[in-house]
């Protein structure tokens, strides 16, 4: 795939989507099963119109069917299925349509809320779509006027899927089909916002009303100790305030609660809406000022700008007495409440290393304990 740029670096390679394998491996499947000769690769039409061709990795074919594997390049993204052999059964059946089944290593749906049904494996809409209109093509191309069994499979799936957040989301078995454009940019994190998205589906339409985004495993245990919600109220947002919380400004619920380690809650503090390292650093002028603010002495404020870490930071405050902890939750409560819908019941809290809750800042509904 074409190269994406890197500031300060050379260029990172995109790659292709779960999605977009199992497209290339259902369509050498179909042309082997209705007895085309076997090919080293495929040429794919993405979503958006972009010409790809995937290698295969490998094919065998049968009296009933065939089968195709291809292995998955996401290119420089840190994606969890990188490397992973996507696989596609084909059984050319009279009746029209493709059925869809969840061979090893892609789950099966078994709640509300997702873009398919409980029930169904988890193969999004647009893969489903995708791989539909190609083997329509297929069909037409070498005479075949019925339909095709199609199983998608992925080696290690279960284990894989383990990484992700599949099981929280009802999704047993495996890991998902997924892509929107069939193309994975580098760093675009777009796997783990549609994540974040499904899980707030999720939420919602199992009638939870009230959500708590958390950073970590660390930030959910405090959630989910503070707040007693269910594990499916926790939505897994990592380092992406803004995909979160713009999401559900979109698709409301009554209360959202911020739960996040005290570092990355002093970025989204000083408006950021990404707090990887990569995005951005912790700005210990920043504390310090904060500090100052608080009535801190010189010789504090000067400890908390060179402090190695934000904790070490917040310990020095803690030290000398300052409430830094809860002017950095009321200044994130204020991010937070510019994207939120109005009336929204929004508490953001700060957690320590240990996962002690160091403060909170809600709104004065008395919603969040």
């Amino acid at each position: 795939m074409r190269p994406e740029s890197r500031e300060g670096g050379g260029p990172l390679r995109t790659g292709l989507t779960t999605g977009a394998c199992a497209t290339a491996g259902a369509v050498s499947a179909a042309r082997r099963a209705l007895g085309a000769p076997p090919t080293d690769s495929v040429p794919l039409t993405l979503p958006r119109g972009e010409a790809v061709t995937l290698p295969l990795h490998d094919r065998q074919a049968w009296d009933q069917g065939a089968e195709a594997g291809v292995i998955k390049d996401a290119g420089d993204d840190p994606d969890a299925t990188h490397g992973a052999r996507v696989w596609v059964r084909v059984v050319p059946v009279a009746a029209a349509g493709v059925a869809f089944h969840a061979g090893d290593g892609v789950g099966t749906v078994t709640r509300t809320g997702l873009p398919v049904p409980p029930g169904e494996p988890a193969i999004n809409p647009v893969p489903r779509r995708m791989i539909a209109d190609h083997l329509t093509a297929v069909a037409a191309e070498l005479g075949h006027t019925g339909g095709f069994e199609v199983t998608v499979g992925v080696d290690g799936g279960e284990r894989i899927a383990a990484r992700t957040m599949n099981p929280r989301l009802g999704i047993e078995g495996g890991i998902s089909i997924l892509g929107t454009t069939g193309i994975v940019r580098p760093f675009s994190c777009s796997a783990y916002i549609a994540s974040i998205h499904q899980a707030i589906d999720v939420a919602r339409a199992n009638g939870l009303e009230q959500v708590a985004c958390c950073t970590g495993g660390t930030s959910e245990a405090a959630a989910r100790a503070r707040y007693g919600l269910d594990d499916m109220a926790l939505i897994e947002m990592g380092d992406l305030f803004g995909a979160a919380l713009k999401y559900l400004s979109k698709h409301p619920v009554t209360g959202v609660a911020l739960v996040a380690g005290f570092g990355k809650l002093s970025k989204f503090a000083r408006g950021h809406l990404d707090t990887h390292s990569r995005q951005c650093a912790i700005d210990m002028p920043g504390l310090a000022a904060e500090a100052r603010g608080l009535g801190a002495t010189e010789a504090t404020a000067d400890r908390i700008e060179a402090a190695n870490t934000s904790l070490e930071a917040l310990a020095n405050a803690q030290e000398a007495g300052l409430s830094l902890a809860d002017r950095v939750c009321a200044r994130a409560w204020d991010q937070a409440e510019r994207l939120l819908p109005a009336h929204t019941d929004l508490a953001v809290c700060a957690v320590d290393r240990q996962g002690e809750v160091a403060a909170q800042a809600a709104g004065v509904t008395g919603a969040w304990p």
